[in-house]
């Protein structure tokens, strides 16, 4: 299975309900071996920022295998909202 950017949105707005997802494929040559996602879940509500990454990482746990190196930003609605208008 070949991960892609479009695999990993489908999964983190499926298994934990993400309303915004950006994926950047940050490896060379676009090869899929290190991304960058920034995720917005209203189920990171409440959780620390540890929980929300575990998270992730359980969610994408078989894609996990075949990347290299993988960066992650989660934020509940409310944060990212406050990002934007920033």
């Amino acid at each position: 299975m070949s991960v892609t950017p479009d695999l990993i949105r489908e999964k983190l707005t499926a298994e934990i309900g993400a309303i915004h997802v950006d994926v950047e494929d940050t490896s060379p040559n676009r090869c899929a071996a290190s991304f960058k996602v920034l995720v917005v879940s209203p189920q990171f509500e409440g959780k620390p920022l540890l929980q929300r990454h575990r998270m992730v990482n359980n969610c994408l746990a078989e894609e996990l295998k075949e990347i290299h190196a993988f960066e992650q930003k989660t934020l509940t609605p409310e944060q990212w909202e406050k990002q934007k208008a920033q």
